[in-house]
This record gives structure tokens, C-alpha cells and sequence, in this order.
């Protein structure tokens, strides 16, 4: 399902135009993009959380060239399920 997939949906159940549909899903996307730039949570109740994840620092090999290299410490976002979702999806068939 694409974005525009999703303001499709909700423009359809909820009677409200595409271009207001599409302006709100946008908002609450950059709302979210702009927490978790700052380091912070999102958590949506009965959905899942937001979260920003950081990964230490490793040492990998670039194969190509037989070296080492290290990796740095970096964070990165990432997507929790709320446990009721998780049953959901587990069980859709």
C-alpha cells in the first residue's frame, strides 16, 4: 500500500477531499520525522511506537579489499508494533 493508497482509504471513509486527506497524512509523517530528529519517541496507543534506535559501534570487513573497517556509533528509527497489532497481524491469514 502506497501513501497515496492511504489517502485514498481515508478520503473515501471519511468523506473528506483528497487534497486535505493528503496535507494531514504529510503533517503527521513530517510531525513524526521531526521527533524522532530530535531524539524523541513516538508512541500511537493500540499501533506501535516510533522509536530511535542506536547502534554501537563494530568493526566489519569490506570483502572486495580484505580490510577492516570500523563502523560507527549511529542512530537510526525504527518501528515497534503495540502487541495487540502484532496479534493481528500473526493471525490474518
Amino acid at each position: 500500500m502506497t501513501k497515496a493508497d492511504i489517502v485514498n482509504e481515508i478520503a473515501k471513509s471519511t468523506g473528506v477531499e483528497k487534497v486535505q486527506v493528503q496535507q494531514i497524512v504529510e503533517s503527521f509523517m513530517d510531525c513524526i520525522k521531526d521527533s524522532l530528529t530530535e531524539k524523541n519517541n513516538v508512541y500511537l496507543r493500540g499501533f506501535g511506537s516510533f522509536i530511535v534506535k542506536t547502534r554501537a559501534q563494530k568493526v566489519a570487513r569490506n570483502i572486495s579489499k580484505n580490510t577492516t573497517i570500523t563502523i560507527p556509533a549511529h542512530t537510526i528509527p525504527a518501528f515497534k508494533p503495540s502487541k495487540s497489532f502484532a496479534v493481528k497481524v500473526k493471525d490474518a491469514k
